[in-house]
């Protein structure tokens, strides 16, 4: 059914959190709001509290009654969480446990994480200009088991006192994430790059091993494995030879911080969340709360509003809504808007309203139209065939983890 066949509400559940996510949020929302405005879409927003908002409204991170609201929401907008009011609390007291027990609950399994090398900030970030152009590639990591989900604890006092992490995987878990990469591969370059500790951890064997089975059920996607450890340096020294990246968890989450460099900023950067087996997804941008910033109206709410895009592309279907945002972004940065992380003066608001006048300005893109900052790639579908993967079954203070 399409989007403007529906009967009822798009109904998107709003989460800003703490520090500086209830200001990239609030962006976020008005870039919604005015996308659905313009293309007559029945839009519902419920705003709730989360992380350490919600400790101090309800006692609780995560309250039942939103995490209710999000999965019976067509999407989730987050913000950030933590901060140093909540330093002292631990375990599931935190306000981390928000984002975890989310993406737990929804069955959010598979995190998308896009980067790209924006031209008119080719001088902003701390690698050459001649390394970086050309750079769009997209992080696909294993969101529900590794080393955040595995068993852990810690014990002992004094010299004898201990912890411990685990990383467990499954064969299903890595193939459900690897096969959901290869397919998205498919309708980009063809090109599958797997990220893993096989020379010194046994779940990176299994990951290895899996990998290459499925390899042997698409021939028509090209696979390289790559250590971790060497492949960190490589995405840095050759970023535009990368098409598709899998990582597991911890290491999806670390490659794609680092990969900030290549963009600029980690106020750049979105993320989508999905549950390959449909449902409700969950979108943020990838920084953390910032406090040092926090209340400032200086935060970069371009992670955000590019969040926004990917709600349009992967769960409402709209991959030309995307378009026009991500158009929209590219002629505020054309035009000089910058933040202070950008090297620039501008405040949260004033980029917002850059990006929102370039919306306003634009003209329609028509359903599948590519945009300037998802330029079609050599051998790629477009857009509309390839680039969104559908969220449903596989087609043919702190710094948030």
């Amino acid at each position: 059914m399409s989007i403007h066949n529906r009967t009822q509400p798009i109904r998107v559940v709003v989460l800003p959190g703490d520090g500086i996510g209830p200001e990239v949020i609030a962006s976020a929302v008005s870039v919604l709001q005015a996308a659905a405005a313009a293309h007559q879409l029945d839009l519902e927003l419920i705003e709730r509290p989360i992380a350490g908002a919600a400790i101090e409204a309800e006692a609780r991170p995560l309250p039942e009654s939103t995490l209710q609201l999000c999965r019976d929401a067509d999407a989730v907008l987050f913000g950030a969480a933590g901060g140093p009011r909540w330093d002292h609390l631990r375990g599931d007291a935190r306000p981390g446990a928000a984002i975890h027990g989310l993406r737990q609950r929804l069955g959010l399994s598979i995190n998308l994480r896009p980067v790209r090398a924006f031209p008119a900030l080719s001088s902003c970030g701390p690698l050459r200009p001649e390394i970086t152009r050309g750079t769009d590639f997209i992080v696909v990591r294993e969101l529900s088991a590794g080393a955040y989900y595995g068993a852990h604890g810690r014990s002992g006092e004094g010299d004898s006192e201990r912890a411990h992490d685990t990383i467990t995987y499954s064969r299903q878990q890595i193939a459900r994430v690897v096969g959901f990469a290869f397919a998205l591969a498919r309708g980009r370059s063809r090109h599958l790059t797997s990220v893993d500790k096989a020379n010194a951890l046994v779940s990176g064997r299994l990951w290895r091993d899996v990998t290459s089975e499925l390899a042997a059920d698409n021939p028509d996607v090209a696979l390289d494995h790559q250590l971790i450890d060497s492949f960190a340096l490589r995405m840095l020294q050759r970023p535009s030879a990368l098409d598709v990246v899998v990582a597991e968890n911890l290491f999806g989450d670390i490659l794609s911080d680092e990969a900030a460099a290549i963009s600029g900023s980690l106020g750049l950067m979105a993320s989508a969340s999905l549950n390959p087996d449909g449902g409700p997804a969950l979108y943020e941008p990838i920084h953390g709360t910032a406090p040092d910033i926090a209340g400032r109206g200086i935060a970069n709410p371009v992670g955000s509003i590019l969040s926004v895009a990917l709600l349009f592309e992967h769960s409402l279907r709209l991959p030309e809504l995307a378009a026009e945002i991500r158009t929209a972004v590219d002629a505020a940065l054309d035009a000089g808007a910058r933040t202070p992380d950008l090297g620039g003066t501008s405040s949260t608001a004033e980029m917002t309203a850059a990006i929102l006048a370039g919306m306003s300005q634009a003209p329609p893109a028509r359903r599948g139209e590519a945009s300037a900052a998802s330029p079609r790639r050599r051998g790629a579908a477009s857009p509309s065939e390839g680039n969104r993967v559908p969220v449903g079954p596989l087609p043919d203070g702190e710094n948030r983890a």
